[in-house]
């Protein structure tokens, strides 16, 4: 198999739940506990995964994405959220 560039996200190291909630902490200052991660990956709406046989695996590019989406738009008040 050759090596692709544009899978580096896919084939580079992988975080268990616990490293990746502190990443996610870490990161973007986002509050994230493994438990959270945990419940989203059964219900849907976390971020997208891998699986070592019953491990769950996260890559950074995922763990920066899924933190990306759940942030609104920079606002200087609240009333400018509901507009």
């Amino acid at each position: 198999m050759n090596y692709d560039p544009s899978r580096a996200a896919e084939t580079g190291p992988k975080k268990r739940r616990v490293a990746a909630a502190q990443y996610i902490v870490d990161r973007h200052g986002i509050p994230c506990s493994p438990k959270t991660l945990a419940k989203l990956a059964c219900v849907g709406g976390g971020p997208a995964f891998y699986k070592a046989g019953r491990i769950p695996l996260y890559a950074d590019a995922d763990l920066d994405a899924w933190a990306a989406s759940r942030l609104s738009r920079r606002v200087t008040s609240t009333s400018e959220l509901a507009a």
